[in-house]
This record gives C-alpha cells, structure tokens and sequence, in this order.
C-alpha cells in the first residue's frame, strides 16, 4: 500500500511541477502553494516509496536533478525562443519536489549506517 501512495505522490509531483513550469505565468498567485505542496509531496515519496535496495540510486538521480537545476537552461531560448525557459522552470520545479525526499532517503541511510 505505500508504494502505490508514494507512486502516486510521484507521479503527482511530476506533473504538477510540469504544469506549474509550463504555466508559470498564469500561476504566480500560486507559487507559494503549489511549492508547498511539491514540498509535502516530496516527503511522501521520501518516507513511502524508496526502499533500501533503490537508495544509493535514488541519492545519485536526486544529485544528478539538483546539479541540473543550476545549469543555465534559458541559454536554449536563443535557439528556440521560450524553450529553454520552460526547460529550467521545470527542472527548478522538479528539483524543489526531490530535494525532501533526496534530504529524507539521506538521513535514513545515514541512521542506517549508524544504527549498525
């Protein structure tokens, strides 16, 4: 059972930080909630869907997103005007939503480690 509500808050964070980035403009009055609820959703994940096995993969998916989110990704609007703006909400979004889950899976893995 909490696999399928961790894949379902997955799921959820994914596409609510894809629509957010591509409707930023309309959601500005939204911001704070909807990074809020990218930030409730990313512990669910955290605490429910990855287990021990998928950790050391989970911690280096979640480096690997939040070292792509500093990467200048509007750099691509010279190509195609917009897109590249677009690409960098999404992963900024995206990042904001593994950030809890990635800090939550750490500090499991490290009482783990700990612990033993």
């Amino acid at each position: 059972m909490n696999q399928s509500i961790g894949g379902y808050a997955f799921l959820a964070g994914t596409i609510l930080a894809v629509i957010a980035a591509v409707f930023g403009s309309q959601v500005v009055g939204w911001a704070p909630m909807i990074v809020l609820l990218l930030l409730v959703l990313g512990l669910i994940v955290g605490f429910m869907n990855v287990v021990d096995k998928e950790v050391d993969r989970f911690l280096i998916a979640a480096i690997a997103l939040l070292a792509a989110g500093t990467v200048n990704l509007g750099a691509i609007d010279l190509l195609i005007p917009g897109l590249g703006t677009i690409l960098h909400s999404i992963v900024r979004y995206i990042a904001i939503f593994v950030a809890p889950a990635a800090l939550l899976v750490a500090l499991k893995s490290v009482y783990s480690i700990a612990k033993d």
